[in-house]
This record gives C-alpha cells, structure tokens and sequence, in this order.
C-alpha cells in the first residue's frame, strides 16, 4: 500500500485548515480489489487519495464521508453485493448494497478530521491573556485582536492582530467559530463593532448585565445590526463563582465548550408550566380560627402536628398547653 498519498494529502489539508476524512478498510470478503488495511483520504469534495477499493465502493463512501463531515462522528459502512441499490442500518454498522458486477464485500471505517474550531479574543487585559493560553488546550486555534497587541505577548495564539478596526480585522481573519470580548474597559464598543463585523458563529462580552445593555444601545445607534447585537451573550461564562482572571478566562472557556460540543438544535427540558395569573389554589380551613399576623394559619397548623405527634407517644404524657392566641410568640 503507498501510504505517501494520503499522508500527504493530509499534512496539505491540515495546514489549509481543511475538513477531511480518513478511509479505512477493515474487512474484505473476495473478490475485491482492496485488502485490509488499505487508506484513503477523502473529501467532502469526492477527491479520493490512497487506496480503498474500484468504483463501486466510491459514491457510498463519498457520501458517508459528507455526513461524517457535516456532524464530525465516525462511522462504520459495510459494502455488499446485491440485485438492487439499497441502503440500511443494522446496528452501528451502515449497509450500502451496490448491484456490481465485480461482486465481493467491504467493510471500511470512516474518521472525520476537522479543523481546530477558531476562537478570536478581542483585548490585551488579564482574562484576553489568559483565555488565549487556555484555549489551545482544549482544542481551538486562537487569533487575539487588540489596539497595539504584542505576538510576544500571546505566545499561543496562532495570530495576532494589532488593531481592532472593524474593516482591517475583517480583511486579516477568516470567520471564526467562535469570539469573545474581554477589553474590560479599554476600547469596548471598537471590539465590539470588530467582532461584529467578521460574524462569528457565537459572540460572548466580558461584562456586568448594566454595561452590556449601555454598549447593546450604542452599536445600535452606530447602525449595526440590531439581531446580531441581541445575540451578544452578557455576561459571559458558565456560573463557578470566579474572581481571578484566570478562574473568569476558565468560565467564559466553559461557555465556549459548551457551545461547541451541544449540537445547536439541542435544547434544554422546558420548564415546568406556571399557574396562570387567575389560577386559584383551594386550602383546606384549619379547625380554629386563623390569626392574622406572623403567619398565623402557618403556625396553627405546626402547632397542630406537634400537638398530634405528642397524642402518639402514649396515653401517659402530659397534655399539651392550650394554644395561645397572641402572635409573634406572644
């Protein structure tokens, strides 16, 4: 098997920050003409490098390369000889049937390889710092955007932008995945209007709910967009009780993650239904009289549970004194 071909493939796409997926041939049943182990590389595109088998095999793999593609989970696809196309799942294994003449089964593996999801910080303050470290560990290409920003100063980041003009950060970044805001203070509504304008898939501002709303009415009256100011996420980060930068940077990452691994159709349960406003609960009346103050009806009623619980200890306790009808523990 030359392995040259898709290794190659690989590392070009790789660096491109293409999607790919890797072909694998697990089984054969002859006649065929791959053999177990055989590779390729395969793109959503159909190009097809290394070696997994003749043209029959090609379109079920193609197109099962494109829906691992689309949501990034491995599958599992067995190729078999039939009269008819058809296609079917037995358990966690997809059967293409291909009427070829060649005859011979094959069973392949297929690994989505995707590009590290892009994550752009806007800002040069402690939390920008410290998320732009953080982020490379978990699996994100970040690119830091910031008024005067040092590369030196961002040694994991795979890009540094030096300014936070809407128009220059747009020409210099592709779209990301994902950004987040963390000026704190210095330059808020230009990282705003500049994360804005490259329209990332989500966008988080580190920031108090009265700030948000203040800067939410600014780029609104700036004229951006005013459903994409709404989507802004303020504040920003999962609740762990954070003070440091770095426990903040560690929140908002959270919140990131979150984002990137729940699938966007996904929701949460719903809540439980409230009482409408005209909804009327019955209670039952208590023996004596309620008070009205203190809670009186409440009292009343524990007074009549212990009352209760004594009766049960035996016959010989001593009688419980007769309520008294003052409140507040009068």
């Amino acid at each position: 098997m030359n392995t040259s071909a898709w290794i190659n493939a690989a590392a070009r796409l790789q660096a491109q920050q293409q999607p790919f997926a890797l072909v694998s041939v697990l089984r054969v049943q002859p006649p065929a003409s791959a053999r177990a182990g055989d590779k390729a590389l395969v793109t959503a595109e159909g190009a097809i490098h290394g070696w997994i088998g003749g043209g029959c095999a090609q379109p079920a793999v193609i197109k099962t390369v494109r829906q691992a593609l689309a949501d990034g989970l491995p599958r599992t696809i067995r190729i078999a000889p039939t009269d008819t196309t058809v296609e079917r799942t037995l358990g966690d294994v997809l059967e293409f049937g291909m009427a070829c003449h060649s005859g011979g089964t094959l069973e392949l593996f297929i690994d989505p390889v995707l590009p590290a999801p892009r994550l752009m910080v806007l800002g040069d303050s402690p939390v920008a710092r410290a998320l732009a470290a953080l982020a490379p560990r978990v699996g994100f290409s970040v690119s830091v955007v910031a008024e005067g920003a040092a590369a030196a100063d961002f040694p994991d980041a795979e890009q540094v932008v030096a300014t936070d003009n809407a128009t220059s950060v747009r020409e210099a970044l592709p779209t990301p995945a994902f950004a987040v805001v963390a000026t704190q203070g210095r330059r808020d509504l230009q990282a705003l209007k500049a994360a804005l304008g490259v329209r990332p898939g989500r966008l988080w501002f580190v920031a108090s709910a009265r700030k948000a709303a203040v800067l939410r009415q600014s780029l609104i009256a700036g004229g951006e967009d005013a459903q994409q100011v709404a989507a802004i996420v303020a504040p920003a980060g999962e609740h762990i009780g954070a003070q440091t930068p770095e426990e903040i940077a560690l929140s908002v990452l959270a919140a990131v993650v979150a984002a990137r691994r729940v699938p966007a159709h996904a929701t949460a349960e719903p809540a439980a239904e409230p009482l409408p406003a005209t909804a009327v609960v019955t209670v039952p009346e208590p023996a004596a009289p309620a008070h009205s103050c203190c809670g009186g009806a409440a009292k009343q009623a524990a007074a009549a549970m212990a009352q209760a619980a004594g009766a049960a200890v035996g016959a010989d306790a001593p009688a419980a004194a007769a309520p008294k009808t003052s409140c507040c523990g009068g």
